[in-house]
């Protein structure tokens, strides 16, 4: 067989190009993340053509990512499926031996393994929004991530909403899928939905809006809820509010990792990161939505809210013990 020789970066740039009629940007960024570090390995191993990549070069990045990237179970196999995609993508174009993906190896995990446990617990979240409110009231990251907290959004839901999607005399947001316009959301049509604000919730938003918010639209002269003097926020911008904003250290609270905050690598504007406990918006999801359930919000309820199933939230989401789903279920025993 006939190979055509192709370089590794030039191969991701088509590959993620080739993707982006069937795949939704998030699993796009997902994509590029992940195949960086294959490129970066490429790389640093002088591997310049495609052409010549066997299985077991493939088994040595594994071996090396796993260690560059300090990976857990489920971390491997995500950055390895991936990977498998996009060596099935080059056999399709004639750039790898056939059936190459088939000697990418990833771990087996279980249902349990796979449920990540990460969340932002509802006392942090609190005391994070404490913060915000007295220092940074109004503010780009505090309604940024009060939004997120109270609504049980995924950051791409939050990016995309506009100020006309926020209806302050009935106190809800819409969400809504706008892929031609630059903001596509998770489930697309099926994620359009009208989420609920509480009275003090709808009193940030009306703050921003009239105090704090820059008059600026998108590039396709829309009005973000979400601004910059540059336009809609980045969902970078969004993800780099909440790592920044759940370091213990950010909100008042003593570093429980006992690092010097001169010397610490997360102090650092772009590496809020790094700190270990800093967390993602998709931790803050999770945190949100086992505070609702723990509040006795039925799970049907929360569903609707957040736009997910009930078996997604008891398998990823739902992080109540069978104790304390338990006595919740006792308070209805009166009622039998």
């Amino acid at each position: 067989m006939d190979l055509e020789p192709i370089e590794p970066g030039n191969a991701l740039e088509l590959f993620l190009k080739d993707k982006e009629a069937e795949l939704a940007e998030a699993s796009i960024e997902g994509h590029d993340y992940r195949l960086r570090h294959f490129v970066r390995w490429c790389n640093d191993q002088d591997i310049e053509n495609l052409n010549t990549l066997t299985g077991r070069q493939l088994h040595e990045y594994r071996l090396w990512r796993r260690d560059d990237g300090d990976l857990n179970k489920v971390s491997e196999k995500t950055q390895m499926d991936s990977l498998r995609a996009f060596v099935r993508w080059l056999e399709a174009v004639d750039a790898v031996e056939q059936d190459l993906s088939q000697k990418v190896l990833s771990p087996t995990v279980t249902a349990d393994e796979n449920s990540r446990d990460v969340m932002l617990e509802s006392d942090q979240a609190s005391s994070v929004l404490s913060h915000l409110e007295q220092y940074r009231y109004a503010s780009a990251q505090h309604v940024s991530l009060t939004l997120m907290w109270h609504t049980m959004m995924r950051v791409g839901g939050v990016h995309a909403m506009d100020v006309d999607d926020y209806d302050p005399q009935e106190q809800y947001v819409q969400v809504r899928h706008r892929p031609d316009t630059g903001t596509p959301i998770k489930n697309k049509g099926d994620g359009e939905r009208l989420v609920a604000l509480s009275d003090d919730i709808c009193e940030v938003l009306d703050d921003w809006l009239t105090t704090r918010r820059p008059d600026v639209t998108d590039d396709y002269d829309r009005e973000p809820l979400l601004a910059s003097r540059q336009g809609r926020l980045q969902k970078t911008t969004l993800r780099m509010y909440v790592y920044r904003w759940t370091r213990p250290c950010a909100h008042g609270e003593e570093c429980p990792h006992d690092r010097d905050p001169d010397d610490c690598e997360a102090t650092v504007r772009d590496a809020a990161s790094k700190c270990p406990s800093s967390v993602s918006p998709h931790a803050i999801r999770r945190g949100s939505i086992t505070h609702s359930l723990n509040s006795d919000m039925p799970d049907k309820v929360v569903g609707d809210r957040a736009n997910v199933s009930p078996k997604v939230i008891e398998q990823h989401y739902d992080r109540r013990t069978e104790q304390e789903k338990m006595e919740q279920r006792r308070d209805y025993l009166d009622n039998l």
